[in-house]
């Protein structure tokens, strides 16, 4: 299924010239993966400081944006600076669910928005990103299948927050949204789980 992740491939071209001064000034992919994390944080302490607030909700997609560029530059510092190492695995992979969770979860405090919605579309995006990584341990490679991956939450989350921003009151259409993320979530987790036995060659059945 399509996803955002798609255009990771054109973010990192654009991102390069970046990464290299990055890389000559000494910078660690660890260090921006971490950065990352603390940026998040950040966005989600301002959310639950300010829950009704526009002005919290209409810095979110700023973070996010700077985040994707920092998930993308911690990938490409190890790869293409020989940076990789076992800590950074770790790192990346709890920084990322650990990001989403402090820069999603107080969007549950926002006036309007169903808290439990909030709740089981970060949860369910947790356990996705769990599938993808476990299918490493089946012996296939870690999957990034769709419908609704890490970037793509970030845009769901992105949009919601903007628009509730900008003055869009709260109501059946968030809900409708969440509830999409979620379905979405949760046909991820199933695809992730039967395409990693696919590949590591055993029967999804």
């Amino acid at each position: 299924m399509a996803s955002i992740y798609q255009l990771k491939p054109r973010f990192q071209a654009i991102l390069r010239p970046a990464c290299n001064r990055l890389a000559a000034a000494g910078v660690t992919a660890n260090q921006v993966t971490v950065a990352a994390a603390v940026l998040s944080a950040a966005g989600g302490a301002l959310i639950l400081w300010r829950p009704e607030a526009g002005w919290p909700l209409l810095v979110l997609p700023a973070i996010l944006f700077l985040r994707m560029a920092l998930n993308a530059l911690d990938g490409m510092l190890a790869r293409e600076h020989k940076m990789e190492s076992r800590l950074g695995a770790i790192l990346n992979e709890l920084g990322d669910v650990v990001a989403d969770a402090a820069l999603y979860l107080p969007l549950a405090a926002v006036p309007g928005l169903s808290g439990p919605l909030v709740a089981c579309v970060v949860v369910a995006g947790i356990i996705a990103e769990m599938a993808g990584v476990v299918a490493v341990l089946a012996g296939a490679s870690r999957r990034y299948d769709g419908p609704v991956g890490k970037s793509d939450r970030a845009a769901i989350f992105g949009l919601l927050a903007l628009l509730l921003g900008l003055g869009v009151p709260a109501g059946g259409w968030t809900d409708a949204v969440l509830g999409a993320a979620l379905l979405g979530s949760v046909m991820t987790v199933v695809n992730r789980g039967r395409r990693g036995l696919s590949e590591s060659g055993d029967a999804a059945g």
